[in-house]
């Protein structure tokens, strides 16, 4: 019985590891080496709770509210720990259609405070509703209403127009 469980954890993991990978890139801004860490620890934590994992109706959403907690409570451990850098870092890995963009989006997304990115992330990213991302992030649907007009508004004022120069190249 306990081998079943490991293997079908093994399973789940395996098919589930690049998606969390490439969220956590995006909640990071890019930091490949933290967004590793936060997925081994979102892992950890749901191979702890694997056994009672059958009273979870989806698996894959709970493992994603698992790594923006992660996110966000590594954020507030870690913040008076934060150096700005004079370069970015080496993009993800994956398929990159256009780096200009990418590494745009990443740097306008490195200057929005963690709860913000958060929400960025859930709402635009992983296509979750207002319900959705605040359960996963555990505030009221207000605040994440609030915490998306304002960073959709951060992120147009960053960017402003040369987002649309850098999409329409793609």
């Amino acid at each position: 019985m306990r081998r079943a469980r490991e293997d079908e954890f093994r399973d789940f993991a395996a098919g589930r590891t690049g998606h969390l990978y490439r969220s956590a890139c995006l909640l990071t801004s890019g930091d490949t080496h933290l967004a590793e860490d936060l997925v081994q620890e979102t892992l950890g934590r749901m191979y702890a709770m694997w056994g009672r994992i059958a009273r979870i109706d989806n698996p894959a959403a709970y493992a994603q509210t698992v790594l923006v907690r992660t996110f966000l409570s590594h954020r507030r451990l870690h913040s008076a720990g934060e150096r700005p850098l004079a370069e970015m870092p080496d993009a993800p890995s994956g398929r990159s259609d256009d780096p200009a963009l990418r590494i745009a989006l990443l740097a306008a997304l490195a200057e929005l405070a963690p709860k913000d990115r958060a929400v960025v992330v859930l709402r635009y990213w992983e296509d979750r509703s207002v319900d959705e991302t605040a359960d996963a992030m555990n505030v009221s649907s207000a605040a994440v209403r609030t915490r998306s007009t304002r960073a959709l508004a951060r992120l147009r004022e960053r960017l402003g127009g040369s987002l649309s120069e850098l999409a329409a190249t793609a």
